[in-house]
């Protein structure tokens, strides 16, 4: 889009991104986003599709973070491309993340709605950064500042989504169809005594199998019953 801009006219890039307008550039820019199009709003395609895109999305902003700032010496050209591939590294893996999560749910809806809504944010970001930057750079800071909050949260549901992955292909067959239809959930809290006098049986317990008293078997079989009892019943 940048390209396009400053080949029709709409904008001036610095001396370093030039290149972008050309016609073949162009063209290949166009024939890539009609396929990132389709392929960004089928459920597992557009996990695939950011998984190759890691190792294009992020150079690519260092090298146009680079090639943005000019002939102003190494050091401010490193630290901009460093910039450039840092942010690039965030929002691809804001989007990535997202969409793992997002594809956990069957229905194809909440994955399209994802997918127009970034597009309409590329285009109305770059018409921003063209026409109003001011603006522009406060939405940016507004957005890191989004992107430092909701980036734990995301790797927070990716590992439960792979926790349930891993119980629905590596446990008991006969339970995949359950846990299927239960789709990803949080991990339950972990077993508690009820009360102190659980507390002393289970120290008794493992005093008994410290001194040999218990085997292990035995030890875990009564430390199942302390723990859970209703299904000792």
């Amino acid at each position: 889009m940048l390209g396009l801009s400053a080949a029709t006219g709409g904008a001036e890039l610095p001396p370093g991104l030039e290149v972008l307008e050309n016609r073949m550039v162009i063209g290949m820019a166009a024939f890539m986003y009609v396929v990132e199009f389709f392929a960004d709003k089928i459920p597992g395609v557009d996990i695939t599709w950011d998984t190759v895109h890691t190792f294009v999305r992020i150079p690519a902003g260092a090298l146009m973070a680079y090639g943005a700032v000019g002939d102003i010496g190494p050091v401010m050209e490193i630290s901009a491309a460093f910039m450039g591939g840092g942010l690039a590294a965030a929002f691809h893996a804001t989007k990535a993340g997202s969409r793992i999560v997002i594809n956990s749910s069957p229905e194809p809806f909440t994955n399209w709605a994802a997918s127009i809504s970034e597009d309409v944010a590329v285009f109305g970001g770059l018409w921003a950064a063209l026409h109003h930057p001011w603006w522009f750079l406060a939405f940016l800071i507004i957005f890191i500042l989004f992107m430092i909050w909701i980036l734990p949260k995301i790797w927070s549901a990716i590992k439960t989504v792979f926790a349930w992955l891993g119980r629905l292909f590596g446990g008991d067959a006969s339970r995949a169809p359950e846990l299927a239809a239960e789709g990803p959930q949080s991990e339950p809290m972990p077993d508690t005594p009820a009360d102190t006098g659980d507390l002393d049986m289970l120290a008794r317990l493992k005093e008994l199998l410290d001194s040999g008293a218990l085997t292990e078997e035995e030890f875990n079989r009564e430390k199942s019953k302390i723990l859970k009892p209703n299904e000792n019943e």
